[in-house]
């Protein structure tokens, strides 16, 4: 039996007419699209920006194919036929100053990116080989800024208290240090070291701060919440409710910031390697072969280009991606 409900002159009054093909009427239909983005998970989002955005799925494929370039860079310096420290002499012409032969810098079926000036050495191995040097040194930097960074964080905002003003302290310490005078003066000094886990080592030394206060505020926010009171009233110990309360809810917010630090830590190992105090000779590194290729500029400008290029289509990948998914993951972040 159906009811209706009773008018203003105490009439019933009658039921609203269905929609044609038996669909609700429209003012009782629900919002798909919004109910869908409100019950979304942020992987689904993700997924739904990238749909939304086309610059965003080009960052992906090129950050996907530097990844892939770097992980395999021994062999796509074999498949070239050369390695990156191997002279080709034949590739150059004596009687110009080691001037390239050929056009553009002497790309050939031999030499797909040409070669280097005086030494002729081969291009694509080395910039596929400087790939591996700039991302492995990026990656493994941000991946010592953001542990040290969540965990001190975590441990400022949710414990307080004097924990909370003796790690807030050395953020503002390290953030106030020079930074870059003592990577240059640190790298200068240190001669018998393996320099990538050095400059890995310094860079990720004055990095976490950032991370740090932006987890430390995050969890501020989250550890006052229902969820984690009744976990604490529950008698969850303290390292529970830190990795399964508090670590969760600021999850978003971290990689959001993690995949927006890359490109940094790609930029500054490349200009330490620029200033000579970064990884040196005979290991390739993008920055290093900009530096010497500023000789050259006028003579031989591909040699300046080509490693120019890379190093701008990394930092722009990176950077394009990392916007999208603040936007998507940083809850204090405004979507677009």
């Amino acid at each position: 039996m159906t009811t209706t409900a009773p008018g203003a002159d105490g009439r019933a009054a009658p039921a609203p007419a269905p929609a044609p093909g038996g669909a609700p009427a429209p003012d009782a239909a629900e919002d798909g699209p919004a109910a869908a983005t409100a019950g979304s998970s942020p992987w689904q989002l993700a997924r739904q920006e990238l749909r939304h955005r086309p610059a965003v799925r080009v960052s992906l494929c090129v950050v996907l194919l530097f990844a892939l370039m770097a992980a395999t860079a021994p062999w796509l310096g074999a498949l070239g036929g050369w390695s990156p420290e191997e002279f080709d002499k034949s590739a150059i012409d004596p009687y110009l100053g080691g001037q390239p032969l050929g056009s553009l810098g002497g790309i050939s079926p031999e030499h797909w990116l040409g070669v280097e000036p005086v030494t002729g050495r081969d291009l694509f191995a080395r910039v596929v080989h400087g790939a591996q040097v700039s991302l492995l040194i990026a990656f493994a930097a941000t991946a010592i800024v953001v542990v040290t960074g969540t965990a001190a964080g975590i441990a400022a905002g949710y414990f307080g208290g004097r924990t909370d003003a003796v790690l807030s302290r050395l953020m503002d310490l390290t953030m106030s240090f020079p930074s870059l005078i003592f990577m240059i003066a640190m790298l200068s000094v240190a001669k018998d070291v393996n320099r990538i886990v050095l400059m890995t080592a310094v860079i990720g030394l004055f990095g976490w701060p950032g991370v740090a206060r932006v987890v430390r505020g995050q969890t501020l926010s989250l550890k006052h919440r229902e969820y984690v009171d009744a976990a604490r009233v529950g008698g969850s110990s303290s390292w529970r409710i830190l990795t399964r309360d508090i670590l969760p809810g600021v999850c978003g917010p971290v990689i959001a910031y993690t995949t927006l630090l890359i490109p940094g830590m790609i930029s500054t190992e490349a200009a330490l390697s620029y200033l000579g105090v970064g990884v040196r000779p005979p290991t390739p590194s993008w920055g290093q072969m900009i530096a010497e290729s500023v000789a050259y500029y006028e003579t031989d400008p591909m040699y300046f280009v080509i490693p120019s290029t890379f190093l701008f289509l990394a930092v722009l990948a990176f950077t394009l991606l990392g916007d999208a998914l603040r936007d998507i993951l940083d809850p204090r972040g405004g979507r677009t």
